[in-house]
């Protein structure tokens, strides 16, 4: 896998949170070569299947959500854009910023701000909440209205790209990054045996509400399934008990959310493949798709494994190459040891 070229193409579409479109399409096209069948569900997410050719074969399902944060356009006020956010944005993050509105076209637009010329005292030490910014798309009242109305999403402006020679960094890396390593994963079970039915899962509105992996677990009706997504990377102004090394490897959850089944069968796996892996314990919910989908039906034995992340839910998020690679080599080794004669669930 050419992470590099896959993230750079991944992160450039645009997919926020109930707009998945864009990254459905090419979601689906980068699946079909590896495995036997394509589908989207009716809520949009995109769904391959490899059969192992066994009747009644236990089913695995490895989830990556396919959408990222955004924004969807309330109203406007004299040309410029109200707006409310798509998931959890950091108001932090936007004066200044480069937004893509996705109308048709596309319009480029900016997250206005006062110049600290112009600013009060202790204006600059405060953040400003959502309501009070505006996105300045360059156009008068009744254009902005016609060709930007109300109910339009946006996302940050940018893609991904290298930085320095192990890192990447981008928006919507949480979680093109995580569905990355799924085709990575498939790429490395090719000609392999397995023993259960594989389903890979590009999952939508993860950021919202998780509806796309809650309906689409429940038709699936998996017994076991690993939830891909990212955690927390350590920083210099990070608490080093809350965050995780980049380069350290994937990081295992523990904690009621997970099946300690799938826990433990992920911890052996690494220390076969002579593997760092790091460990994340999870006291409640995991934050992460696996949270629903571990209640679904009759319950299912669910694993988190996740790829630390610098500066998540910002359009600079940073991950490292190596962990991408080695999560993909943990998932395709659990993908052909499951089944294997015993329940693992």
């Amino acid at each position: 896998m050419n992470y590099e070229q896959t993230l750079a193409r991944l992160c450039a579409l645009p997919g926020p949170s109930g707009f998945e479109e864009n990254m459905t399409k090419a979601a689906a096209e980068l699946l079909r070569p590896l495995v036997d069948e394509v589908y989207t569900t009716r809520l949009g997410s995109v769904v391959g299947v490899r059969r192992c050719g066994r009747a009644n074969a236990p089913r695995l399902l490895l989830d990556a959500h396919l959408d990222e944060i955004g924004f969807i356009v309330t109203g406007h006020e004299e040309g410029f854009l109200r707006f409310a956010p798509l998931g959890g944005v950091d108001p932090r993050m936007l004066p200044d910023r480069e937004i893509v509105l996705l109308a048709d076209p596309p319009v480029t637009g900016v997250v206005i701000c006062l110049p600290p010329h112009v600013q009060e005292d202790g204006e600059q030490d405060r953040s400003l909440p959502i309501k009070e910014l505006c996105i300045d798309a360059g156009l008068p009242q009744e254009e902005a209205q016609r060709r930007i109305p109300a109910g339009t999403p946006a996302v940050y402006r940018g893609g991904c790209a290298p930085l320095g020679e192990d890192l990447l960094c981008g928006k919507a890396l949480d979680d093109r990054a995580g569905f990355a390593v799924l085709l990575d994963a498939l790429e490395q079970m090719k000609g392999r045996k397995l023993d259960v039915d594989l389903y890979v899962l590009g999952s939508t509105q993860e950021e919202t509400r998780s509806a796309g992996a809650v309906t689409a677990a429940y038709e699936i009706a998996p017994q076991m399934c690993v939830a891909v997504d990212v955690t927390h990377g350590d920083s210099p102004d990070a608490p080093k008990h809350e965050t995780f090394k980049l380069g350290g490897g994937p990081v295992i959850g523990v904690g009621p959310n997970c099946a300690r089944t799938m826990t433990g069968r992920l911890k052996e796996l690494a220390k076969e493949l002579d593997m760092p892996v790091q460990v994340e314990v999870m006291a409640g919910s995991s934050g992460t798709n696996a949270w629903p989908i571990q209640v679904s039906r009759e319950g299912v034995a669910t694993a988190v494994l996740s790829i630390p992340e610098r500066y998540m839910h910002t359009p600079v998020e940073v991950v490292n190459k190596k962990d991408l690679e080695d999560t993909a080599k943990l998932l395709a080794a659990l993908a052909e040891r499951m089944g294997e004669g015993e329940t693992t669930w």
